[in-house]
């Protein structure tokens, strides 16, 4: 028999429809609730990622944690049944403490990876565009999301290395989302056969600078049909800006899909602008942080009651990880715009064909 008796959530009023916060008013197998964080210093020698999310409809919450130095990549990742207090914000070693709502946050890990951080915002938190995706006739993504960059001070420790993390020097972006999202097992069937794969173009990249917070986003079909787009400037007292159509000249290393730099045009009626980035490290998110098309661990699967693991990854040959370059990856960056220097995350995908880009299939590489 199926317990349906209250949750310490149903003391508060927040219900959106008439069910107990157990529930989500939705059925879809897919359901999700999950942040990603940023942490990434200036120079380039480290970029910590960390995430927790939840699987309602799967009974799943888990969390993730990468730090990339060099050319190794740390990883811990943990699971468990969802349980009826969602306040708890812990999985394993993960935890993550809403101090202050929109404002402040303490992360923390205790194993072979481990911090102690407070993730502070500089600015307030900024709507993403709705996200809608559709195969065939089917929603498979609908998504809502806000997006925040501030600060970071406290300690990050793997291997023989220690960082000291300060406000000065590091920079934090932050991702907050629910909704449907795909997880491992999504049905195959006449869908999938009639509506095969052709590419998927994908520029996500929240850059704080010191009085300014900018966010751009774009997703592309095969023919570059642009189907999210959106460039908004922050900047505290003022009206956010809303700059138009972004459009990113991207530059490849040869052989591959990989950034080593970009121009963003951004629209403004009054001064068309200019976003220069400069990739300084990068984590590709099918290694360690779930991310799809991750072989050996992804978001919402199910491995049992307190399952953990811990990997270390060499990038120092890119042709060891094949499905990496078929994920999304994450690159730490530094940012120019306008005469203003900030940093942030340029994070990228692009797979199959993609014609404003040059690329022709699953195979196709810059040359």
């Amino acid at each position: 028999m199926a317990d349906d008796r209250p949750v310490p959530l149903d003391e508060y009023p927040v219900h959106q429809v008439p069910l107990s916060m157990r529930h989500v008013a939705t059925g879809d197998r897919n359901a999700y609730d999950r942040c990603i964080f940023h942490v990434l210093d200036h120079e380039g020698r480290a970029l910590l990622i960390l995430g927790l999310g939840v699987y309602p409809n799967a009974g799943v919450i888990d969390a993730y944690a990468t730090l990339r130095t060099g050319d190794t990549l740390h990883a811990v990742r943990a699971s468990d049944a969802l349980g009826d207090d969602r306040m708890r914000l812990a999985v394993g070693p993960l935890r993550i403490e809403v101090e202050e709502p929109l404002r402040r946050f303490r992360l923390t890990c205790e194993d072979s990876l481990s911090y102690d951080l407070t993730w502070t915002a500089g600015f307030p938190a900024l709507w993403e565009p709705h996200h809608l995706q559709r195969r065939g006739g089917r929603l498979t993504l609908e998504g809502r999301r806000f997006v925040q960059a501030g600060h970071v001070e406290g300690v990050v420790r793997a291997g023989d290395e220690e960082f000291r993390v300060t406000a000065e020097e590091w920079t934090g972006t932050r991702d907050r989302s629910w909704g449907v999202r795909p997880i491992p097992g999504e049905e195959g069937g006449r869908l999938a056969e009639d509506h095969p794969p052709e590419g998927f173009h994908w520029i996500w990249c929240p850059v704080r600078f010191e009085d300014r917070f900018l966010m751009v986003v774009v997703q592309e079909d095969a023919d570059g049909y642009r189907t999210l787009n959106d460039a908004t400037l922050v900047v505290p007292g003022r009206r956010d800006r809303q700059l138009g159509w972004p459009r990113a000249e991207i530059g490849y290393r040869s052989g591959t899909r990989h950034p080593e730099r970009a121009l963003i045009h951004l629209g403004d009626p009054r001064k068309p602008l200019e976003l220069e980035a400069e990739i300084l490290t990068s984590s590709p998110l099918a290694l360690g942080a779930g991310y799809p098309p991750a072989d050996d661990w992804q978001h919402g699967t199910w491995r049992g009651r307190g399952w953990s693991d811990r990997r270390t990854y060499d990038l120092s040959d890119p042709t060891a990880h094949r499905l990496a370059s078929f994920g999304v990856t994450d690159h730490a960056a530094r940012f120019t715009l306008d005469g203003r220097v900030g940093h942030g995350i340029f994070e990228h995908g692009s797979f199959g064909r993609h014609d404003p880009s040059g690329f022709t299939g699953f195979d196709s590489v810059a040359p």
